[in-house]
């Protein structure tokens, strides 16, 4: 996949959406009854690029304090999702040990995974900072996780909503109608080649979390580290 021309395309694509006031607004964030829970497998970036972050958002805040803006203690990227949030699911519905047997499974010849957050893209409700990798390591333990779990009895939905294959991070999600809609979208044109940071992974986290990653929600579940 090129990544570069995949997040170039979905950028195009949203900004008409947005520009037209076309995006989709989500109102279910500060809702108290939203009980949409999964566990994912994903990546904490180091603190150092996420106030890089901070720095692009802060900017977007002063403009439209209205959006949801995630905190340094929420952002994440991906590996994936195995099980998407889904109203009602509980963390003693699972055995959490059988997971991870079959993730370190899927870690066992994976090594350096490198990423480098590079510019802004977007959907037609939020935006995320790109993520690129420097090899296919990343790619190799999504396709190891779904040989492994595919194959188990385990509940699992990988794959279910879109087949993930980036390394993106969202930062902001639509809460209301955009305010100063044509200044915060030169924000975001200012910050979209700008270089956050690269990173190697050292550990990675398997979680419970709500839809939006919340560290109030958030309870970490196990950690494995990446050998160099």
């Amino acid at each position: 996949m090129n990544l570069k021309a995949h997040y170039n395309l979905l950028y195009e694509k949203s900004l008409e959406k947005i520009i037209s006031d076309n995006y989709t607004i989500d109102k279910l964030i500060d809702s108290s009854k939203d009980n949409r829970f999964g566990i994912t497998l994903l990546i904490r970036p180091p603190l150092e690029i996420k106030n890089e972050i901070q720095k692009f958002l802060n900017e977007l805040r002063i403009l439209d304090s209205n959006q949801y803006y995630y905190e340094n203690t929420d952002i994440h990227i991906t590996i994936m999702s195995l099980i998407s949030c889904y109203a009602g699911f509980k963390l003693e519905d699972i055995d959490v040990a059988k997971y991870n047997n079959l993730i370190k499974k899927s870690l066992s010849n994976i090594s350096e995974i490198e990423i480098e957050f590079k510019g802004v893209t977007a959907s037609p409700s939020c935006f995320m900072i790109q993520g690129f990798m420097k090899n296919e390591s990343l790619n190799n333990l999504r396709n190891n996780l779904r040989t492994h779990f595919k194959s188990s009895h385990l509940q699992q939905s990988l794959d279910k909503r879109y087949t993930i294959q980036t390394a993106h991070t969202t930062v902001v999600r639509f809460k209301e109608k955009l305010n100063n809609k044509t200044d915060f979208l030169k924000i975001i044109e200012k910050y979209r080649t700008h270089n956050f940071g690269s990173f190697k992974v050292k550990n990675i986290e398997l979680v419970y979390n709500d839809w939006y990653q919340r560290v109030k929600f958030v309870k970490k579940l196990s950690e494995f580290s990446i050998k160099y």
